[in-house]
């Protein structure tokens, strides 16, 4: 499993260390490291193709052309290719063993982000069907918590039923959302990835797409999000 903890904060902070400036990531930003993650994009790959995309530019850079690299879409093809190349180098190798304490997440502290979740839940900004849901799922998370101090979870399953929750919420919110409400998002989301979409493939485009426009949902309705990788380190 990959540490839930490190894999968005270690790319932002590769990101901003081959920039050279504080550099805040985008909500485009994220939605593109969300595709990462759910594509099972490993972290050291992300990282080499955020420094090969730096590099390239780096040895193309003339004073007259200074322009930044302003966004984690300009490193999308080179994050793909080392991907695709350390997939190759790991042809026939075992997997890690799946292994709670090694990856730091105690069952208490499971609970505890299942726990909070559901209590955000309870008083999410939401109508109707997404109302609903909000509290169907809420009740879910807190047997889940129940269970999971009473035994050691299996975090592979665990993170399948959250992915199941998460997906129900949003698509209620999908279904609640008004017709302008869901215009503007998309509009935004566009204007976002103009700047890139020459590098990018129509799969990632359209991917990116989704995953901004459920971020921005779920960011407007007060909706937490209920996976692993978003639970506290502290």
């Amino acid at each position: 499993m990959e540490n839930y903890f490190n894999y968005f904060t270690e790319i932002e902070d590769r990101f901003q260390q081959r920039r050279g400036t504080l550099l805040l990531l985008s909500t485009l930003d994220w939605a593109l490291i969300e595709t990462w993650r759910e594509a099972g994009i490993p972290l050291e790959a992300v990282l080499r193709g955020i420094d090969a995309a730096f590099d390239r530019h780096d040895a193309r850079k003339t004073r007259a052309n200074a322009r930044r690299i302003n966004g984690l879409a300009w490193c999308a093809q080179e994050v793909m290719t080392a991907a695709e190349e350390m997939r190759e180098a790991a042809v026939g190798a075992a997997k890690p063993e799946d292994n709670a304490a090694r990856a730091g997440l105690e069952q208490e502290r499971v609970a505890a982000h299942l726990t909070g979740a559901a209590a955000r839940l309870r008083s999410a900004k939401v109508r109707g069907l997404a109302a609903e849901t909000a509290r169907n799922t809420a009740e879910r998370l807190t047997a889940l918590a129940e269970s999971i101090r009473g035994q050691r979870p299996n975090l592979e399953e665990l993170e399948r039923t959250l992915t199941a929750l998460e997906d129900k919420l949003l698509n209620a919110l999908l279904a609640t959302a008004t017709e302008e409400e869901l215009t503007a998002l998309r509009a935004q989301s566009a204007a976002e990835l103009a700047p890139y979409r020459r590098r990018m493939q129509a799969l990632q485009i359209r991917q990116i797409e989704q995953q901004f426009l459920q971020k921005r949902l779920l960011e407007q309705h007060e909706v937490p999000r209920l996976s692993l990788f978003y639970m506290r380190q502290d």
